[in-house]
């Protein structure tokens, strides 16, 4: 069994507008997410060494804040980050859904293009994971790609607006 979480989504558009609406704010708060919650952006500095903070909240539940640590980004090709479930004031806490869910988690993104249109790869690491973190991980490998099969269906119908 690997240790990753792995999803592909080919969109009918160009890299460079791919990789904008993943690292500009004002793309990011119009398809992120699970669908149908409230996104607020507390801070946004995209860059190696910036961050990414902010709110997500189901319509009828409490809010989450999720903070993103970049540390690797090539324009348009590739970014690095960890990402981890955050207090109002970006300190790492459990994961509201999952106690055992891994504190941190290793993202990275390649963005491929072939004419005109663009492969998206994402793997997704647990850092440093206790044994119970580990399997609590493996065990929503599913959950987890749907939720971004999801997600990715959201940024190809917000790329159709932009």
């Amino acid at each position: 069994m690997t240790s990753h979480i792995k999803t592909t989504h080919t969109f009918n558009f160009p890299r460079e507008l791919v990789f904008k609406a993943l690292t500009e704010s004002e793309h990011l708060k119009n398809w992120w997410g699970p669908k149908g919650w409230t996104f607020e952006v507390s801070k946004a500095d995209f860059r190696p060494g910036g961050i990414f903070h902010y709110s997500q909240k189901p319509a009828d539940g409490e809010v989450m804040w999720v903070k993103f640590v970049y540390s690797e980004i090539i324009a348009p090709e590739k970014i690095v980050y960890s990402s981890f479930f955050s207090d109002e004031e970006g300190n790492a806490v459990r994961a509201p859904f999952a106690p055992n869910w891994p504190i941190e988690i290793l993202n990275t993104i390649t963005l491929t293009e072939d004419e005109g249109k663009t492969t998206l790869t994402m793997i997704v690491n647990p850092v440093s994971p206790t044994e119970e973190e580990y399997k609590t991980f493996v065990d929503s490998k599913e959950m987890a790609q749907e939720g971004y099969s999801g997600t990715y269906a959201q940024l190809d119908e917000y790329l159709t607006k932009i």
